[in-house]
């Protein structure tokens, strides 16, 4: 297929998935990465067979929500009260269309019903009850709060629950409250979804950086494609998912713009995180200034799927 601009190239389609940046701990890590891998390869089968960008991420992120493993959907963590709230956002890049829900509690993908807000409303971004009710009306699925916690995240809210220790150490070593993926499909187009449970422990009500546009978020034909993961109230300051798009626009690589987004992370945030990132041509970037980053992508026909430990946090 030409390339809808006219340089007469082939496109080729190319999908990253992440699945959090925190510091993974031993018996973690195998299956973040054969989570990855397996969310990738469902991405992967959309774009073949000539879905779009929007369809593969969606996929692809269902499949994240979907495993204990993650921090989203089944296995997202507890707030201090012992309920979970999910937030999800999808963007499609070819013009800049988008669907956000925030802090609900019984749609078991919430991707799906960002991408409904997205589609089938006048709406960017739906909350609360007012989200899940737009859910039952759309037909999507919904689900009792508790069957979303794995014995897992249990155990650990009892835990500290037990030891009284306050919120706001918490959450340290534990996930980047993240998933999320970005595609480019077969028509040149661009495609983001992040989706999370949030930070451990977190007031109710809290919201970070995924389901905002920008933050955790961006995809535009014109430049790229963004999900972020990480400490969210950092993230946001710089507008992180943006800002690195905006780079891209201007001329840098997809991996060159990453390494730039986190650098500013840096410098600006007391924050860590990590990026994925796609140029609108498909070349990739991934960065992180976090112990390690769980993903997998496409390279060829062959899936390449790890946690991304190395000394100076960036991918190669």
């Amino acid at each position: 297929m030409l390339n809808p601009g006219g340089r007469g190239k082939s496109i080729l389609p190319a999908l990253i998935v992440h699945g959090g940046a925190w510091d993974i701990p031993e018996h973690l890590q195998q299956d973040s990465i054969e989570g990855c891998r397996k969310a990738t390869r469902r991405g992967w089968e959309v774009l073949t067979l000539g879905g779009s960008a929007v369809d593969a991420v969606e996929a692809a992120v269902r499949v994240l929500e979907d495993d204990p493993t993650f921090d989203a959907g089944q296995g997202a963590v507890l707030t201090c009260a012992g309920a979970i709230e999910l937030d999800a956002i999808i963007m499609d890049g070819s013009d800049l269309n988008l669907g956000a829900v925030i802090g609900v509690q019984r749609v078991r993908n919430p991707v799906t019903l960002a991408r409904v807000v997205m589609t089938e409303s006048e709406h960017a971004i739906l909350a609360g009850e007012g989200a899940e009710a737009f859910a039952k009306r759309s037909g999507l699925d919904l689900v009792p709060n508790s069957g979303f916690a794995v014995e897992r995240e249990k155990q650990r809210w009892q835990a500290k629950r037990a030891e009284g220790q306050p919120r706001e150490d918490l959450s340290k070593g534990h996930p980047g409250d993240t998933v999320g993926a970005v595609a480019l499909d077969l028509s040149g187009h661009l495609a983001v979804a992040t989706s999370t449970g949030g930070t451990f422990y977190k007031h109710p009500g809290r919201v970070g950086d995924s389901p905002l546009v920008g933050c955790g978020a961006y995809a535009d034909d014109w430049s790229g494609a963004v999900s972020a993961t990480g400490r969210g109230e950092s993230l946001m300051r710089v507008v992180i998912s943006k800002s690195v798009c905006d780079l891209m626009y201007r001329g840098m690589t997809a991996q060159e713009a990453a390494d730039a987004g986190i650098g500013l992370l840096a410098r600006r945030t007391p924050g860590q995180g990590g990026l994925i990132v796609l140029g609108k041509r498909g070349d990739i970037g991934i960065a992180h200034n976090t112990p390690y980053l769980a993903h997998a992508y496409v390279k060829g026909n062959e899936i390449i799927g790890g946690v991304l430990k190395i000394p100076d946090g960036r991918h190669t």
